[in-house]
C-alpha cells in the first residue's frame, strides 16, 4: 500500500488529519458508551411499601428496574409478604435497570425457643413473653399458694416445656396462683392462747395472722392474749367455719388471759 501521499503533505495538514481522526474516534466511543449505559435515561422510584411483593414486582421490573428481596422480617400484625422497607426511598430518581432492595413480611413465622415463665409474678410473665414475640393467651386462677405466681404455661390447652420451639407471635395460656391453698381446714380456736402460740398454730397450718390489735398497754405483742379472732372458729349457727392456705386471720390482744363466754346450747328439735 502507497503511503506516499503521507510523506509528500505538509506536516501540519497530517497533524490536523490525526487530531480529526482522534476526535472522531472519542466521539463514537462516547455515543456507544451512551448507549450501553442508558446514560441520560432516569427513572423516579415509585413507594412501594405497604404493597404487596407479588403485585409490584412484575410492574417494577417492565418499569425499567431490577427487584432484588433483600431481607425478610415477621411482624404478626401485618400480612404474609407484604412490603415493609425499600431502598432507594420513594420518589428517588435513579438511572434505569437499578436495583430496588426489599424486604417484606415473613410468610411463615420463626420459631423461638420457649422461655420458662414458671415461678414468675403475671406482670414479669407478660414482659417477658412481649420480649420475645409470643402473645399472652387466657389465663386462668388455681388454688395454689403462691399468689399471682404462674404455674404453668400452656399452647392449646398442652403443657409446654421451656426450650421447645414455638412460632413467634403464638398466644400462650398462663395458669395463675391464687394465693390460697386447694384444701379446706377448720379454722384453729385462738381464744385464750397467748399470740406467739397462736401463731405458731396458724403457721403450721399454713395460715397467715393479718391485723394485730393490741388493747392499751400492752408492750410486748407474743405475751398478749387473744380473746377475738376474725374468721372465728364457729358461725352464728355454730357450724365449723374453714379456711384455704394462704389465707389470714385477724386478732384481737389483751393483757390478761379472757374468761372464755358461756357458749349457748344449740337447741334441737323435739
Amino acid at each position: 500500500m502507497d503511503f506516499s501521499f503521507i510523506t509528500k503533505r505538509p506536516l501540519w495538514q497530517n497533524i490536523l488529519t490525526g487530531v480529526g481522526i482522534s476526535f472522531l474516534l472519542i466521539g463514537f466511543f462516547l455515543l456507544m458508551l451512551n448507549v450501553i449505559t442508558n446514560h441520560g435515561d432516569y427513572l423516579l422510584v415509585p413507594d412501594v411499601k405497604g404493597k404487596q411483593l407479588d403485585d409490584v414486582q412484575s410492574n417494577l421490573e417492565q418499569k425499567g428496574f431490577e427487584v432484588v428481596i433483600q431481607d425478610s422480617i415477621y411482624v404478626d400484625t401485618l400480612p404474609a409478604n407484604i412490603i415493609i422497607k425499600q431502598f432507594p426511598d420513594p420518589e428517588a430518581t435513579v438511572k434505569v435497570n437499578r436495583v430496588i432492595y426489599l424486604t417484606i413480611n415473613r410468610t411463615v413465622p420463626p420459631t423461638i425457643p420457649m422461655p420458662n415463665l414458671i415461678g414468675m409474678s403475671l406482670r414479669n410473665a407478660l414482659s417477658e413473653l412481649k420480649s420475645v414475640g409470643l402473645k399472652m393467651g387466657d389465663t386462668t386462677y388455681v388454688a395454689d399458694i403462691a399468689k399471682n405466681a404462674v404455674r404453668d404455661q400452656m399452647i392449646g390447652g398442652v403443657s409446654i416445656k421451656p426450650g421447645t420451639p414455638v412460632r413467634m407471635g403464638s398466644s400462650i395460656a398462663l395458669m395463675i396462683g391464687t394465693g390460697l391453698g386447694g384444701s379446706e381446714l377448720p379454722v384453729p380456736d385462738l381464744f385464750g392462747m397467748t399470740f406467739g402460740e397462736a401463731k405458731m398454730i396458724l403457721e403450721s397450718n399454713g395460715i397467715s395472722t393479718g391485723n394485730i390489735m393490741l388493747d392499751p398497754g400492752i408492750t410486748d405483742t407474743t405475751a398478749g392474749f387473744v380473746y377475738w379472732q376474725n374468721p372465728p372458729p364457729y358461725d352464728a349457727q355454730n357450724n365449723v367455719n374453714v379456711l384455704r392456705v394462704g389465707q389470714l386471720v385477724d386478732v384481737k390482744l389483751s393483757i390478761a388471759k379472757p374468761e372464755r363466754p358461756a357458749v349457748p346450747e344449740k337447741s334441737s328439735d323435739h
